[in-house]
């Protein structure tokens, strides 16, 4: 016990108890217990947490093989190569770029590969300068709010945290990226500093491709002055070969027992037949489609709402979060392709690489049949590159169909205009040119080298998983048009989900790969924090869900801050989507206003930026005022640039404050994740 003074006083009671009493037992047991479960909890962890390679079949290297295969190093000096190019991709086009890269790299005596960073150890860059004449090319993506890709990630972490002595590393970067995004190129801008700091050297500078404009066009442009420099910076001459080199071989499998075939697995061959937690970009979940409605009352569109069950997926999203949906393209399409080149889309067949150092053996699931090929793993309806159009040029048996594809994969003015009206102004895909060019003939294993991979399409999230934890909703345009050849041109993805539509009797539901890809794009942690979304057309659904989670704290019992929103449509009778529900919400008090913008329902267009200029006392009282948060999701090419505007515009006027001080102000705001967009093109 203690004294009024804080001392410690032994007391003089002395009492006889036994060596070990019920209560230490009962501690022990405890400690026990704990360490018990913490061991085991921990190994099972670190085991399922372990990261594996992503191979098509199963692998027969051993572990200090497989350990090995991280040096690119090791690669490049047993099979005599001094070029590698490195890929940062999320949608495949930054790796078909890098792998067209190492092609050319042959015409100029520099024998080339390409490299996934993710299974790279990139510290080895510290030793090319072992290699003569080496050199290491960069073609990295930027998406999202100015993110590296999955797979450039780790690498992108070690330009930030390392101090590696890079010098004697010469190197170039190409990166992807879209104006209409506010961090335009910014991975690859910091890689190709960051490389220079690190003391590498800058063979050419850097090049930046626009998606939004022709990104083909870029690409190739910087690909011409970059041998150029390439040649001059290290005194050689390009050989002038142009032959077409095969980079897969094609294997006859018509032998292979069925059960090894694939039939449109991403990559662990049956993995729809025995689904495997975790499920991600490699191990999409199969989900049943529980609800597939129609959104606009009239009209010649089609917006849907569709759910997506989960239920005993272990999958758990959080409100503003992405679903990627692994679509299929059309059989009309698929068996177009094969009428055109009479082929047999059943027969198994297998594409392995000829360079056997390379990680990637083949181009997609292999063996699998044609039609598994064309109508899963293959984009048959985006528009090709010139690369492609070159590697027609063989095929074509008619003289001025040899001309017409020679022009277009030329890198002249005259080139580059015949491909940018005649494939992208008319929308033409592969399909549309075999129609056109009836004599090219391209073998069915080649084009099937030739195509880009099919990527799976990203909606943003429009439930809770605080209302809906077995469920995810998204809202989904119906994409058709005509193109100026009178073709009509379907969404992949959206005319496959328009047809999956559940039925009410004991037949097996509808259902498609899905995976949940985690987003920045959240609601503030203390739910009364006010906030304004402004989200015309399926811009609202994100915002669905922000309310929903909202509209359950507050019938838990829970304050919540004010909820602008900011909604715009065509008409109020035909595309006003969630009109009931967004009512319900004013009703209760959930959300606090709602601005409408029907566009065409009065002589002037109306949208919601007029709204927000309109309400610019309003805006200030919640993001100056009281420090909320702001949101904006949809159109990226106007609407989200014309929000900005105006915001900075309110931020001048309503603070007093000057252009540069607003412009400020806002980028403040970004970076504390008060101004967050998920926006498109």
């Amino acid at each position: 016990m203690e004294n009024s003074e804080g001392v410690k006083i032994e007391s003089t009671v002395v009492t006889e108890e036994p060596l070990i009493s019920a209560l230490d037992i009962a501690l022990f047991v405890v400690i026990i217990t704990v360490a018990y479960f913490w061991y085991f909890k921990r190994d099972k962890q670190s085991s399922s947490s372990e990261k594996k390679p992503y191979t098509i079949q199963p692998s027969s290297l051993s572990s200090i093989e497989q350990t090995s295969n991280s040096s690119f190093i090791k690669k490049l000096k047993s099979t005599g190569r001094s070029l590698v190019v490195f890929y940062g991709s999320q949608t495949g086009t930054a790796e078909e770029f890098a792998g067209r890269i190492a092609k050319e790299g042959a015409r100029y005596k520099m024998k080339g590969m390409v490299a996934d960073p993710e299974e790279c150890d990139m510290a080895d860059l510290v030793e090319m300068k072992e290699i003569q004449k080496s050199l290491a090319i960069f073609c990295i993506a930027t998406y999202g709010e100015g993110d590296p890709t999955d797979n450039a990630m780790d690498f992108y972490e070690w330009l930030q945290n390392g101090d590696a002595d890079l010098e004697g590393l010469n190197y170039a970067v190409f990166g992807l990226g879209n104006k209409t995004y506010e961090h335009y190129n910014e991975i690859a801008i910091y890689i190709d500093q960051r490389l220079e700091e690190l003391g590498a050297t800058r063979v050419h500078e850097i090049g930046l491709g626009d998606d939004d404009a022709n990104i083909e066009d870029d690409f190739v442009s910087w690909k011409e002055k970059l041998w150029e420099s390439v040649c001059s910076h290290y005194g050689i001459e390009e050989t002038g070969e142009e032959s077409n080199i095969r980079q897969y071989k094609l294997v006859d499998c018509s032998e292979v027992l069925p059960e090894r075939i694939f039939s449109g697995e991403i990559s662990r061959l049956k993995s729809y037949e025995n689904q495997r937690f975790p499920f991600d970009v490699k191990n999409p979940y199969l989900s049943k489609i529980a609800v597939n409605r129609e959104l606009h009352k009239s009209g010649d569109r089609s917006c849907m709402h569709i759910e997506f069950d989960i239920d005993g997926s272990k999958m758990r999203y959080d409100t503003g979060d992405h679903v990627a949906v692994y679509p299929k393209n059309s059989s009309e399409l698929v068996d177009k392709i094969g009428e055109l080149l009479n082929a047999d889309l059943d027969a198994v067949f297998s594409l392995l690489n000829t360079d056997e150092e390379s990680s990637k053996k083949h181009p997609f699931p292999c063996p699998c049949t044609y039609r598994t090929a064309l109508t899963y793993y293959l984009d048959i309806t985006s528009n090709p590159r010139t690369h492609i159009m070159k590697e027609l040029i063989e095929y074509a048996s008619d003289p001025k169909d040899q001309e017409k594809l020679k022009l277009m994969a030329s890198s002249t003015p005259e080139g580059k205009k015949e491909f940018h009206e005649w494939i992208l102004r008319d929308n033409r895909n592969i399909v549309h040119i075999l129609e056109d060019l009836p004599s090219v003939k391209p073998d069915l294993d080649h084009l099937c080298e030739l195509l880009p991979r099919l990527q799976c399409r990203y909606y943003s999230i429009s439930s809770s998983p605080k209302v809906y934890p077995k469920s995810i909703h998204i809202t989904a345009v119906l994409v058709n048009y005509t193109t100026s050849t009178n073709r009509v041109n379907k969404g992949v993805a959206t005319n496959l989900l328009a047809q999956l539509i559940p039925t009410n009797d004991e037949l097996p539901q509808p259902t498609i790969p899905i995976y949940i890809r985690r987003s920045q794009f959240r609601l503030p942690p203390k739910s009364q924090t006010p906030i304004i979304m402004i989200g015309p057309g399926t811009g609202l659904a994100p915002f669905r869900g922000f309310i929903q989670e909202r509209d359950y704290a507050r019938k838990e019992g829970r304050e919540i801050g004010e909820m602008v929103l900011y909604f715009g449509c065509r008409k109020k009778d035909e595309d006003f989507i969630y009109e009931n529900e967004l009512q319900e919400y004013v009703a209760n008090g959930t959300l606090t206003k709602l601005h409408l913008a029907f566009s065409r329902d009065q002589p002037e267009k109306k949208y919601v930026t007029h709204l927000l200029e309109q309400n610019a006392d309003e805006l200030w009282n919640i993001i100056g005022e009281k420090s909320g948060h702001l949101y904006v999701c949809g159109d990226a090419r106007s609407m989200a640039k014309d929000v900005h505007s105006i915001i900075v515009k309110v931020v001048m006027e309503k603070g007093q404050m000057t252009n540069s001080q607003a412009l400020n102000y806002v980028k403040k705001m970004e970076q504390q994740k008060r101004y967050s967009a998920d926006v498109w093109s």
